[in-house]
C-alpha cells in the first residue's frame, strides 16, 4: 500500500483533492434523487442525521458550559504565584509572532498593548511584527517606528521582520510565520547561545487581545507538563472585539463560532489549534516550521509534529478568553463579503485533507488507533462543514414534493414530525449559548441603545439565513473548487 500510494502520488493527490466535494455534493443530492427511487433510506436518513445533530447540540451545550466555568475560575486565578513555583521560570522566553499586511495602527497598537498589560514579566515576552515586502515600505516603517517608540522599553526585545515571498511560497499567514520563526533562531537564539527548551512560539493574528493572564498561565502549563515539547496551547477565541458594532446578520454566526471555540476546549479529544496558539520552540523548529507552499497553517503545522513525531501530539487548553475581531468593513455589503471570504478561507483547510490522508497510510510509526481517531475527527470537521445547513434545514420538505405519494405514507407522514419534534427541542441548548454569550462578551458600549440590547436575543431567528451564506455556502464554495482545480488565493480580512 505504502510503495503503491508513493508510485502514484499525484492521481491520489487528484482523487483525494476531489474527494471532499464529491462526498458533500452527493449527501446534499442525496435526498433529491434518493426520495424518487429508495424514499425510505432517504427518511431513515434524515432521521437519523437529526438525531446525531440533537447529540451534537448537546455535548455543545454541556462542553461550553464547563469550559465557561473553568474560565471565569481562570480569570481570577494567581498563575504568577504557581509560576514562581518552579526554580527555572525566569529562564522561560515567549516569542509572539504577530503577521500583518496593511493592518491599521490602532489595530497593531491593540495587539501590543495587550502584551503589555501581561501579569508575567514583560521582558520574558518577545513580539514579533512579521510584514510583508509587498506592502509599501514606508507604512510598513511608519507603523513599526510608533510600536518601537510607544513599547520598546516595556520589552527587553522587539522585532520587525520583512518576509519577501519567493519561488515555491503562497501568499499567506504560513509562509510569513516561517520566515519569521526561522529569523528569530537564526538572528537571535543561535547567536545568543541560547537555551531553545525554553522558548515558546505564539501564532497571533494582528486584530487578537490577549487576557492579561494569558502568557502567566501559559508559563505554568508549560513548564508542569513534562511532555511540553509534544504539545500545543489553545485559548478561546472569540470574536468579540467589535461584537457591538457588526450588523446582525454576522453578529449572529461571530457569536456561534465564539461558542463553538468555548465548547472545543473542554473536548480534548477533539482539540486542534486553530487561529492564535502556542507550542515549544524546540518543537517547531524539529518538524521543520509551518509550510510556506499551503495557506492553511494551523491544523497544518499540528498535523506536521503529529505525523513527524510519531503520534502523541495533544493540544492542552487554555482557559482564558483571547478576544478577536469579527469581520468588518465599511458597509453592510463589504462586511457581509469580508465575512463570507473569511469563513471561505478557514473551509479552505479542506485542502489539507488529501496530505493528511496520505500521511495515515505512509507512516509506519504512529499508533493506529492515535492516528485513525485524529483522521476521523479531520474528516468529520472538513467533509461534513457544507452538508449540516441542509440536511438540518431542508430535511425531507423540500424532497417529499418532488414525491408527494411518498409524503402520504406513515413514514412519510411520520419523519418529519419527529425530525421536527428532535430540533426543537435542540433550540432548548441555544438558550445556554445566549446566557454564556452574554456573559463573555464586553459589556455594551454607551452608544448602544438598551432596547438594542433587549432585541439582541431574537437576533437568532436569522439563524438559517446567516447559516447559508456564512457557513454551507463559502463551505461548498472551497469543496466546489477544490474539486476543480481553482484554487483560492489568500484574503486578508480586512480591518477597520
Amino acid at each position: 500500500m505504502r510503495d503503491w500510494i508513493i508510485k502514484h502520488d499525484r492521481i491520489i493527490q487528484r482523487f483525494l483533492e476531489i474527494l471532499p466535494g464529491f462526498v458533500s455534493w452527493n449527501l446534499i443530492l442525496f435526498p433529491y434523487w434518493g426520495i424518487l427511487v429508495i424514499p425510505s433510506a432517504v427518511a431513515y436518513f434524515i432521521l437519523f442525521f437529526n438525531i446525531f445533530w440533537f447529540y451534537q447540540s448537546l455535548q455543545i451545550a454541556i462542553s461550553s458550559i464547563i469550559s465557561h466555568t473553568r474560565i471565569q475560575a481562570a480569570k481570577i486565578y494567581d498563575w504568577m504565584g504557581d509560576v514562581r513555583g518552579f526554580p527555572d521560570w525566569q529562564k522561560v522566553q515567549h516569542v509572539v509572532i504577530i503577521p500583518t499586511y496593511k493592518e491599521p495602527i490602532h489595530i497593531l497598537e491593540r495587539t501590543f498593548e495587550s502584551l503589555a498589560s501581561q501579569e508575567f514579566p514583560t521582558k520574558q515576552i518577545i513580539p514579533v511584527l512579521a510584514m510583508e515586502g509587498k506592502e509599501v515600505a514606508q507604512d510598513r516603517n511608519a507603523k513599526w517606528e510608533v510600536l518601537k517608540a510607544k513599547y520598546g522599553n516595556v520589552f527587553r526585545h522587539m522585532f520587525m521582520t520583512v518576509h519577501e515571498l519567493e519561488m515555491g511560497e503562497v501568499t499567506g499567514k504560513a509562509s510569513n510565520e516561517r520566515f519569521a520563526a526561522v529569523w528569530v533562531k537564526e538572528n537571535y537564539i543561535d547567536p545568543n547561545k541560547l537555551d531553545i527548551d525554553y522558548f515558546t512560539v505564539t501564532s497571533c493574528d494582528a486584530d487578537h487581545k490577549f487576557h492579561p493572564k494569558h502568557f502567566a498561565c501559559l508559563t505554568y502549563k508549560f513548564l508542569d507538563n513534562p511532555d511540553r515539547y509534544k504539545r500545543f496551547w489553545q485559548p478561546s477565541v472569540m470574536f468579540y472585539n467589535n461584537i457591538w458594532e457588526i450588523p446582525a446578520i454576522t453578529r449572529v454566526p461571530n457569536t456561534f463560532m465564539t461558542i463553538w471555540n468555548l465548547a472545543q476546549l473542554a473536548r480534548k479529544d477533539r482539540l486542534i489549534n486553530a487561529q492564535n496558539y502556542c507550542l515549544s520552540f524546540k518543537l517547531l523548529d524539529e518538524v521543520g516550521y509551518w509550510d510556506a507552499d499551503k495557506i492553511p497553517e494551523d491544523w497544518g503545522i499540528f498535523f506536521k509534529a503529529f505525523f513527524k513525531k510519531g503520534g502523541g501530539i495533544e493540544v492542552e487548553p487554555i482557559y482564558l478568553p483571547l478576544m478577536a475581531d469579527a469581520a468588518q468593513s465599511t458597509s453592510l455589503w463589504k462586511t457581509v463579503t469580508n465575512q463570507y471570504q473569511q469563513v471561505q478561507r478557514w473551509a479552505w483547510g479542506v485542502s489539507d485533507d488529501p496530505w493528511i490522508i496520505k500521511s495515515y497510510f505512509l507512516s509506519r510509526n504512529v499508533p493506529f488507533w492515535d492516528k485513525t481517531t485524529r483522521l476521523f475527527q479531520v474528516i468529520w470537521a472538513h467533509f461534513l462543514w457544507p452538508v449540516n445547513w441542509f440536511l438540518i434545514t431542508i430535511g425531507l420538505t423540500l424532497p417529499t414534493l418532488l414525491n408527494p405519494a411518498f409524503g402520504r405514507t406513515a413514514l412519510g407522514y411520520m419523519v418529519p414530525k419527529l425530525s421536527s419534534f428532535i430540533l426543537t427541542i435542540s433550540l432548548a441548548f441555544l438558550l445556554v449559548m445566549i446566557v454564556i454569550d452574554n456573559i463573555q462578551k464586553p459589556k455594551r458600549p454607551n452608544k448602544v441603545s438598551l432596547f438594542r440590547v433587549i432585541l439582541t436575543p431574537f437576533e437568532f431567528v436569522l439563524m438559517p439565513i446567516a447559516g447559508f451564506f456564512f457557513s454551507a455556502l463559502p463551505g461548498l464554495d472551497a469543496h466546489t473548487r477544490l474539486m476543480l482545480g481553482k484554487y483560492i488565493e489568500y484574503r486578508v480580512t480586512e480591518k477597520v
